[in-house]
């Protein structure tokens, strides 16, 4: 049997290039981890797609917060994905609900045409879906390649048991990948727990300024930041192949 894909989520090109240093099988990279996460920057996914060996997947989420977008953040998202097309890019990751809380299938339809060729991962908007295994439906028919899921719970852990049935649900049809809490620690329990052949995790630690001067005034402009850490790319590579096949 193949063994297991790690996906690492990064932040930053730093981020993406750590993973890959890591052993990370796929890089999703955006920007503003903490919020949930939102399209990089042009410079971001160009420079990051000219310095990857791996495939590279680009998150396409106009803004933080719900995933009801108007035709204006459409129109954001149509282009950031042409943008993705032109710049080579492996895959996107999308996702949108109405505001029932069902998957917005006509929006999605029209987001997945425009990758043309590239491949598509449903982000976490599935896990604010209302029925869960009603919304896995809507996402296979959609022909996407995978779900990014933590089960509909704050974690992956949380949430193991309505993965493993989200697994047993999509059989062969779509790829189920757990995200969202996973450390070295519970990833090769998750996978043998849950039967998911993709885990998703962001291996993030904090990257301590340089700088000699720092104003106390000024607190959020200049402090430290996070980013994907190699070794902890490496400690999950070393668990999740370790884990039960």
């Amino acid at each position: 049997m193949p063994r297991r894909t790690l996906e690492i989520a990064s932040n930053s090109v730093a981020s993406a290039l750590a993973a890959q240093n890591g052993g990370a099988d796929r890089i999703e990279l955006f920007d503003n981890l903490a919020e949930g996460g939102t399209t990089p920057s042009y410079g971001s996914i160009a420079i990051a797609r000219e310095r990857l060996r791996i495939p590279l997947f680009v998150l396409i989420r106009p803004r933080p917060g719900d995933f009801l977008y108007d035709a204006v953040e459409t129109e954001v998202m149509l282009r950031d994905i042409a943008q993705c097309r032109q710049l080579g890019c492996d895959g996107i990751v999308v996702g949108a609900l109405d505001a029932e809380g069902n998957i917005d299938t006509a929006l999605c339809r029209e987001l997945i045409a425009a990758a043309g060729p590239l491949g598509v991962t449903f982000h976490r908007a599935f896990d604010a879906a209302r029925d869960l295994p009603v919304a896995l439906e809507h996402v296979i028919a959609l022909g996407c390649q995978r779900v990014l899921s933590s089960g509909g719970h704050a974690s992956a852990e949380a949430g193991s048991a309505v993965l493993a049935s989200l697994v047993a649900q999509a059989g062969d049809r779509m790829s189920v990948m757990a995200g969202a809490g996973i450390g070295p620690g519970n990833i090769a329990t998750l996978a043998t727990t849950t039967g998911c052949r993709e885990l998703h995790a962001s291996a993030k630690a904090i990257r301590v300024s340089g700088m000699g001067h720092r104003n106390p005034d000024l607190r959020g402009l200049d402090n430290d930041w996070t980013q994907t850490d190699a070794s902890t790319v490496a400690a999950l590579r070393a668990a999740l192949d370790a884990a039960t096949p």
